[in-house]
């Protein structure tokens, strides 16, 4: 069983930056793809960054050329490096975790861009 549990979020003014970490408890850092969703009140969740077993990435087209996903695995954890923010990007942001067969989630956080 693998418990994930997102921080870093919070308030930040338009253009700002914020680092959001999803640490991984409960077993073996291995997975086939985790990342970065979100969801903003009234809409659906989407995804924003991916990272897969072999280290490549893959971004949404909102998240292009101001966030980054990257991994440390001493610590079990992923990061969402996030900049240059807007106020669309407000939304609670969720870690998701494929292993195998399994599909975590973590609780979320909570991401404020304000004008």
């Amino acid at each position: 069983q693998v418990q994930l549990v997102e921080s870093g979020g919070g308030l930040v003014q338009a253009g700002g930056s914020l680092r959001l970490s999803c640490a991984a408890s409960g077993s073996t850092f291995s997975f086939n793809v985790i990342g970065w969703y979100r969801q903003a009140p009234g809409k659906q969740r989407e995804w924003v960054a991916l990272l897969y077993g072999g280290e490549s990435t893959n971004y949404a087209d909102s998240a292009k050329g101001r966030f980054t996903i990257s991994r440390d695995n001493a610590k079990n954890t992923v990061y969402l490096q996030m900049n240059s923010l807007k106020p669309e990007d407000t939304a609670v942001y969720y870690c998701k975790m494929i292993s195998g067969r399994y599909t975590y989630w973590g609780q979320g956080t909570q991401v404020t861009v304000s004008s």
